[in-house]
Formats: C-alpha cells, structure tokens, sequence
C-alpha cells in the first residue's frame, strides 16, 4: 500500500470497531445495570409488543384477583348476617315452643311475646346491613337497593320467589362468558316469609322488611307490621324458614369456595404469565456479564489499536525529513 497523509484508512477501521465496541459496551452496562434485556423498542421490537401485551394482563389479572378477594369479604359478612339471623329464628322457634307449655298462663305467654317481637325488631334492622355501602341483602319488591342488581326468578320446592345478584367478572378480559360468578344478594323477605308466599296465597314476612304487600303475595297481618302474638305463628313455619336460611348460607358457601378456586386458578395464570414475560424482557445476567467482559476488553483493544494506527502517517513525515 502507498503511505498517504490525507487517508489513514487503518484509524478509519480502528475507529470504527472502537465505535461498535463501545455502543455493545453500553448496551450490556445498560442491561446489567437496570436488569432487562429490553430498554428499548430498537432493542427487540417484536419482543417488545409480546411483552406489553403480557404486562397488561398481569396488571389487569392483578386487578380481578383483588375484586374477588373483596368478593370474598362480602360473601363472609354475608355468612355472618345469615347465621345471626339463623340464630334469632332459632330463638323464636324455642320461644314458641315454651309458650305451648300448659302450665304457661297468659301472662307467662305475653312475656314471650315481648321478647319475639323485640327479635321480629332485629330481623327488620337486618336488612339495612351493607358491606363498603353495597346491600347484603334485598326484599322482593325492592327497586332501590344499593347497588346494581341483577334481577332474576328461583324457587324453593313449590315456591317461586325473585332472586337478586351480583356479577363479578373472574377474568382478565373482562368478558362474563369468559368467566363469572354471580354473587347472590338474598331476598330477605322471602327467606322470612311464613305460609304460601306464591300467587294466590298470603304469608307472614316475620321481620316485616317494609309492612306492606308484594308481588310475591307477601301479606302482613297486622297494622303495625309485627305478630303481636307469639301464637300466631306454628312451629311448623319456623322448620320452613330455618330450612331456607340453610339454604341461604349453602348457597353462599358454594359461591366463596367458586371465588377461592377461580383465584387459585388466577394465581397460576398470574404465575406463568410473569413467567414468560420475564423470558421476553429480563437479563441474563450470567450471559450478559460474560458479554460486558468481552465488550470491555475490545473496548480498550480498539481504543488501543487508534492510538496506533493515528501514528501511521508520522512515516511520511520521517520521509520527508
């Protein structure tokens, strides 16, 4: 080759291969210092596109486990109002029976009534209970309970009666028919109603939720919305209404263990969604740190060899001395 003054192509080379050994050098500093393979959408577009995607779900499958954790709760508080309200019945029944006893005067009979009508008292304040603001429970002709409801109709043995619920979404999509669960908000008038409670016939709602009449034939018998009388109810009625508390809590029992395994199931998708998302954007940090290595040795390599070839032309100079 001639030696030239104006061209030093081995510094132009040099120079170049320090440039590229440089950019590399910044790229494994970047990946090691901030842990993912992707800082950039030059770095793997498609890559990138996967990953957001994936990210989004994580972040929206996040969101879903904690409204059924929420969906949980009211389901226990819900629990927990039923076996109250299971008890106090059970204690009107109890207080029924004693008043049958022959040796019971009248006056023993009022003070069991006393006791009856302060419980039908507690019963009626149970419909106003509220988890975070939403309705635990409904009444059949009710159109202003908090919260959207979806209104539909069930019946229990020869009873038909209107059911109320709650949708809540199990998937990240957000589509019901990918996965739902419709929470139940109790229909706290039929469950206390006493006697037919279907067309054509009038029951007795012992709590008395509003004192008035129903499209479910829901009657009550007296001007104040209460029995005054324990007798004017049977033993037999309490066994209908225990049973439909029973029912009741069933019901809410199997909806907890459906949210329990729909976010166990959640859980696992969660895990495995992370998962993948982490073989798209995250470091190899054993791979990337032998790479900075060998970055970093060229690095000082090129540095080195443009230092050199930059004193290439200095041989004309001797020529021409």
């Amino acid at each position: 080759m001639p030696i030239v003054v104006n061209t030093n192509t081995s510094a132009t080379s040099a120079s170049h291969n320090l440039s590229k050994a440089n950019e590399a050098l910044r790229k494994s500093l970047e990946r090691l210092s901030s842990g993912k393979r992707i800082n950039h959408a030059a770095d793997d577009a498609a890559g990138l596109s996967v990953a957001y995607k994936l990210n989004s779900r994580i972040n929206r499958t996040s969101a879903v486990m904690q409204n059924m954790q929420n969906a949980l709760s009211y389901l226990q508080v819900q629990d927990a109002s039923l076996s109250s309200a299971g008890k106090i019945v059970d204690r009107m029944a109890e207080l029924r029976t004693m008043a049958e006893d022959i040796t019971k005067n009248t006056g023993d009979i009022e003070n069991y009534s006393k006791e009856f009508i302060e419980l039908q008292i507690q019963l009626n304040q149970m419909y106003n209970e509220k988890f975070n603001g939403i309705s635990l429970f409904a009444r059949t002709d009710s159109s202003a309970v908090t919260g959207k409801l979806n209104q539909g109709s069930a019946s229990f043995g020869s009873v038909s009666y209107t059911t109320f619920g709650r949708t809540l979404s199990t998937h990240a999509s957000g589509s019901d028919s990918m996965g739902s669960v419709s929470i139940n908000v109790v229909n706290l008038q039929f469950m206390l109603s006493i006697g037919a409670a279907k067309s054509g016939g009038t029951s007795l709602d012992i709590g008395n939720i509003n004192g008035s009449n129903t499209a479910a034939g829901v009657d009550i018998l007296t001007s104040d919305g209460f029995l005054n009388d324990i007798l004017e109810v049977s033993v037999s009625q309490f066994t209908d209404i225990i049973e439909r508390i029973a029912d009741m809590r069933a019901e809410n029992g199997a909806e907890q263990n459906r949210v329990m395994k729909s976010m166990d199931l959640l859980q696992s998708n969660l895990t495995n969604i992370e998962a993948a998302h982490g073989r798209i954007v995250d470091t190899d940090i054993a791979l990337e740190s032998t790479r900075f290595a060998r970055h970093n040795i060229l690095v000082q390599a090129s540095a080195s060899m443009t230092a050199q070839a930059n004193q290439i032309s200095n041989v004309a100079l001797a020529l021409i001395g």
